[in-house]
């Protein structure tokens, strides 16, 4: 597996990772989703053999904040160490970084691999989030 810096969107492929996590939302509105990757912070993919498995987006400012945005691993290469290896490439890039947050489905899975990357529920460190999600 390689991990690198994705760095020309290819609109098939960024469906197609979006489309095998079942993350509709995204892709109904590729010309959204276009968006959205060009004016990412960092973009990072996991290739197998040249093909896209596994990519991780983050949005912030670089200095005191950076949100991870997405995370996704194609479903044939879960629980392979391949969100783990994108989740640790950006911790480290942005090791100096005051907050790194990510907001995700509460679900005992995606919990337990949080966790298991060193992330805290917001609620254990006495803290709450807010979002205003519009659907479209």
């Amino acid at each position: 597996m390689e991990i690198r810096e994705y760095e020309s969107f290819d609109r098939q492929e960024i469906l197609c990772i979006y489309e095998s996590a079942g993350w509709v939302n995204y892709t109904r509105n590729p010309d959204m989703l276009k968006r959205a990757y060009l004016n990412s912070l960092c973009v990072v993919g996991a290739y197998e053999k040249g093909e896209l498995i596994g990519i991780i987006r983050t949005v912030g400012d670089g200095a005191s904040i950076v949100f991870i945005q997405d995370i996704i691993v194609r479903p044939d290469f879960q629980r392979k160490g391949v969100g783990r290896a994108l989740i640790e490439y950006v911790l480290d890039k942005y090791s100096d970084v005051y907050q790194i947050q990510l907001l995700t489905d509460d679900q005992t899975k995606t919990d337990a691999f949080y966790r298991s990357v060193g992330f805290v529920c917001a609620a254990d460190i006495n803290c709450r989030a807010y979002i205003l999600a519009r659907s479209k």
